[in-house]
């Protein structure tokens, strides 16, 4: 349980907390530095129940410092890939200091378990880090060590070969977000303008990022095989600690998404193309406003996204925007597009010091606000958690992360007036943002099914992996677009996902959490006080308790069945038309 119930002022504090096992001056230089810690917690005698959470702790705490080590390094490096320092330190860590972890990591969860006083530990306390640690000891492979630092190496070509991607428009040279944001734009030979030139750069790299992507199938179904499984997918579900669902439920939560949301989809690109007047959609007319206005403008810089996102937090709750603005002191934000910068986003947590770092790429738009109020939510959890002992309570799964991000997002929207003042451009944006909460749902499952699929084959070509993921796109997606002339492109749309390539199998959550968020919200709408009470208390619970029980914290079920789905679809739709 938590060490002191969070306030106001706990979201404030900037000091890291006092170090009990390392030295405070301690610092990660090389695997000779470190090692002497793992050593002696191996050879510590541990003697009692109260000894064995003492050496709980102390572990703990010398793998929140390594953590957090390389969270740094990682940030330094997504913030400018073009610096090869960055990008050194970042792989001296996962060449040298990793793979030197993993085997002592192993050692000491066995010697853990193998306690005598394992029993003497608070099963109610316990019984979920001690889960975790169970499935980890039993998917172990000292072969796969050396397998996954290829993987890790392979994954970060990735980030640096989207990241060096631009192209140039109107004798601008622009990043691929900035160059996205012409697709809102009224005038239609803009956007197709954009369009194009967005595909045809991304069909620069198609290749190597195929063959990219076969190396990191291949070598993820050899880490499976190495730990017994039969293929990669099924190795995630166990190292990723799904222990509340199967495969099968997701087969089953995609066929929900198919027959209740889909075509909720097809009916909003009818509209749209009916509103825009065309005789028949293309993929260049999927964002621009419908009424035919220009794209909402609701921030210039990225201090003026941060100061109205700590006002619209602030409205919420004090301690919300407490935490953005001690991250604001600590300078632990970068927010702006820029050249060399990886793309996406992310909320990184800081295991030893409880600050975050958030991690964007605005370009003035819309969604940016979003994904900094989704980021946001993230950074209240990280913000929740700071006072768990363990560092491993502080990371839940990402049905239980997801779901904090994305419940910030529909309970902040009463206070998007702070960002747009006229009340048609607030209608605008609540109305595009309730249309992509649905969208999130077809497209979750299109990533996700292709995943499957992707890892059940193994061996398929690359041939066979485009005429899939097409198909698998076709069944969820722009079913009343008109593709015709642009089949080229088709085929290599999933690279853009950073997911299949840096964090495999970490998607379905999105679906699952979306449905979670809405609940939220809907009991928000309801109860505003209590709403957003109960979601601060479900998040303060970290990885301590199971997922379901989390869900209930927030006064929501954990449930992606058929009905759930079509009730909270049903809902949002109510919701749009109110506006």
């Amino acid at each position: 349980m938590l060490l002191a119930e969070p306030t106001a002022e706990s979201a404030t504090d900037t000091s890291r907390p006092p170090r009990h096992y390392l030295p405070e001056d301690f610092l990660v230089t090389d695997w000779a530095a470190i090692e002497p810690f793992f050593q002696e917690l191996q050879a510590r005698l541990i003697n009692t129940p109260a000894e064995l959470e003492r050496w709980l702790l102390d572990r703990s705490e010398l793998e929140s410092v390594l953590s957090e080590d390389l969270a740094w390094r990682y940030i330094h490096m997504t913030c400018d890939t073009q610096d090869p320092a960055r990008s050194e330190a970042f792989q001296y860590f996962v060449n040298e200091v990793e793979p030197q972890v993993a085997p002592h990591d192993h050692a000491l969860n066995e010697k853990m378990l193998a306690s005598p006083h394992l029993a003497g530990l608070d099963e109610k306390r316990y019984g979920v880090f001690l889960r975790s640690v169970r499935r980890a000891s039993e998917i172990y492979r000292a072969e796969n060590i050396p397998l996954k630092t290829d993987i890790s190496t392979k994954q970060q070509q990735y980030a640096a070969t989207v990241g060096a991607m631009n192209v140039t428009l109107d004798g601008q040279d622009l990043t691929l977000p900035q160059a996205a944001d012409r697709l809102k734009n009224p005038d239609r030979t803009v956007r197709e303008t954009a369009w194009r030139a967005i595909q045809a750069r991304r069909l620069q790299d198609a290749e190597p990022l195929d063959q990219l992507f076969t190396e990191l199938v291949a070598l993820r179904h050899q880490v499976a095989l190495n730990a017994g499984f039969a293929n990669f997918r099924d190795y995630m579900f166990a190292a990723l600690g799904r222990f509340d669902y199967t495969p099968q439920d997701c087969f089953n939560f995609h066929a929900a998404i198919r027959e209740t949301v889909v075509p909720l989809i097809d009916d909003f690109d009818l509209e749209r193309r009916q509103d825009l007047n065309l005789p028949a959609l293309r993929p260049w007319d999927l964002d621009v406003d419908p009424s035919g206005q220009p794209p909402l403008r609701p921030f210039g810089t990225g201090e003026e996204l941060l100061e109205k996102t700590i006002t619209v937090f602030e409205t919420l709750d004090s301690y919300l925007g407490n935490c953005l603005r001690t991250m604001r002191q600590m300078g632990h934000l970068d927010l702006e597009s820029r050249k060399g910068k990886a793309p996406g986003g992310y909320n990184y947590p800081l295991d030893e010091t409880g600050v975050p770092f958030i991690f964007m790429n605005a370009t003035s738009s819309l969604r940016d606000v979003v994904t900094m109020l989704h980021e946001g939510g993230h950074a209240v959890h990280s913000f929740l958690t700071r006072g768990l002992p363990l560092g491993a309570d502080k990371h839940p799964p990402s049905e239980v992360a997801e779901l904090a991000s994305m419940s910030m997002e529909l309970m902040s929207m009463d206070q998007w007036h702070v960002f747009l003042p006229n009340p048609e451009d607030l209608r605008r944006a609540k109305k595009t943002h309730l249309e992509s909460v649905l969208e999130t749902f077809p497209w979750v499952a299109t990533i996700d099914k292709f995943q499957h699929w992707v890892y059940e084959h193994p061996t398929h070509t690359q041939e066979e992996r485009h005429s899939r993921w097409v198909e698998i796109f076709d069944e969820f997606n722009q079913r009343t677009v008109d593709w015709n002339g642009l089949e080229t492109f088709k085929p290599y749309l999933w690279q853009k996902q950073l997911h299949l390539y840096e964090v495999p199998f970490y998607y379905i959550e999105y679906a699952m959490a979306q449905l979670g968020a809405i609940a939220v919200w809907r009991n928000f709408r309801q109860n505003p006080t209590e709403g957003l009470a109960a979601y601060k208390r479900a998040l303060a619970l970290g990885y301590t308790a199971p997922i379901g029980q989390i869900y209930a914290a927030a006064g929501i079920r954990f449930d992606f069945s058929t009905e759930y789905l079509r009730t909270l679809a049903d809902f949002v739709r109510e919701e749009m038309a109110a506006l």
